[in-house]
C-alpha cells in the first residue's frame, strides 16, 4: 500500500504568534516528506516535538502577516499496530473537554446495556451514525458530545466524540485519532475514535466516509483538544485558506464485518 498526502494552509497572523502545526504523518511509517512554511516570503524552520503515541508537532513563532504552509508525503506500507500502555488504559476511560462520558452514563447504560467486544463497537457506531446527519458547518468549536447528540448533527470529530464519549461510558477505553483519509469525500483532515477492544486499539469511524484500512495516523488523543491541526497563542490568526488531499495506489472496501486497527 502506498498513501501519498498533502495538506496546503493559508494563514494570516494578526500579531506575533505561538503556531503549533499538527499535520505531520505520525512516527513508525516509512515516510519520505516535507514541510515548508514561509512568511512574507522568507521561509520559515519550525522544531519538532514528538507527542504521546507518535504525534510529531512543529512549532515556531509567526511574524505579523501572511504565512503559507505546505506538507507533502508519500508512505509505504503500514506501520506495525500501535503499542498498548497501561497507561492509556487508565486515562481513556476518563471524562475529558469534549467527551462528557459521565453526563452520558445514563444514555449508555439505557441503550447498550449487556453488549461487548466488536459488538458493542457496532452497535454505538450505528447508533450514532443513524442520529447524526453529517452538515459541514453545523457545529462550533466548541461543541462536546452532549451538543452534538441534542442537536444530531456535525462533522467527523463531532461522531467520533459522541462514540468516544458513550464507549468511556461503559468503561470501554477510547480516544480520538485525528487522520489522512483516501476516499473521503469532501477531503479535509478526518477524525475517528479508537476503542481497545479484544486486546488492540479499533477504528470506529460512525461516518462510514472513508475505508478504514487506508486511514494514516497524525495525532491522537483524549479528543480534539490534542489532536488539533493547528493551536496559536498570542495573537489572532485566520484560517483563509486549506486544501488536504490523501490518495492511496488501490482505495480498499471496508468490510465492516471485521475490526481494523488504524496502521
Amino acid at each position: 500500500m502506498k498513501r501519498t498526502v498533502t495538506a496546503h494552509l493559508e494563514l494570516y497572523l494578526h500579531g506575533e504568534a505561538d503556531l503549533i502545526f499538527s499535520i505531520a504523518v505520525a512516527q513508525g511509517q516509512d515516510v519520505t516528506e516535507s514541510l515548508q512554511i514561509s512568511s512574507n516570503g522568507v521561509q520559515l524552520d519550525p522544531h519538532e516535538i514528538i507527542g504521546r503515541h507518535g504525534t510529531r508537532l512543529h512549532r515556531l513563532t509567526g511574524p505579523v502577516g501572511p504565512m503559507v504552509i505546505d506538507y507533502s508525503a508519500e508512505v509505504r506500507g503500514q506501520a506495525d499496530a500501535p503499542p498498548v500502555e497501561e497507561l492509556d488504559i487508565i486515562e481513556y476511560r476518563r471524562p475529558s473537554r469534549y467527551c462528557e462520558s459521565d453526563t452520558l452514563f445514563a444514555t449508555a447504560r439505557s441503550e447498550f446495556a449487556g453488549v461487548q467486544g466488536k459488538e458493542l463497537l457496532d452497535a454505538v457506531s450505528t447508533w450514532v451514525g443513524d442520529r447524526l446527519r453529517y452538515v459541514a458547518g453545523a457545529s462550533q468549536p466548541t461543541d462536546g458530545a452532549v451538543a452534538t447528540m441534542l442537536a444530531r448533527r456535525g462533522v467527523c470529530r463531532d461522531y467520533a466524540h459522541l462514540v468516544v464519549a458513550l464507549l468511556r461510558a461503559l468503561d470501554v477505553p477510547a480516544r480520538l485519532a485525528a487522520v489522512y483519509a483516501p476516499g473521503l469525500a469532501p477531503m479535509d483532515f478526518h477524525a475517528v475514535a479508537e476503542a481497545f477492544v479484544e486486546g488492540a486499539w479499533q477504528v470506529v469511524d460512525a461516518t462510514a466516509l472513508a475505508p478504514r484500512s487506508s486511514l494514516l495516523r497524525i495525532a491522537t488523543g483524549q479528543d480534539a483538544s490534542e489532536t488539533a491541526f493547528l493551536s496559536q497563542h498570542g495573537a489572532a490568526v485566520d484560517l483563509r485558506w486549506m486544501a488536504v488531499t490523501a490518495v492511496v495506489d488501490e482505495l480498499p472496501g471496508d468490510d465492516l464485518t471485521q475490526l481494523v486497527t488504524l496502521r
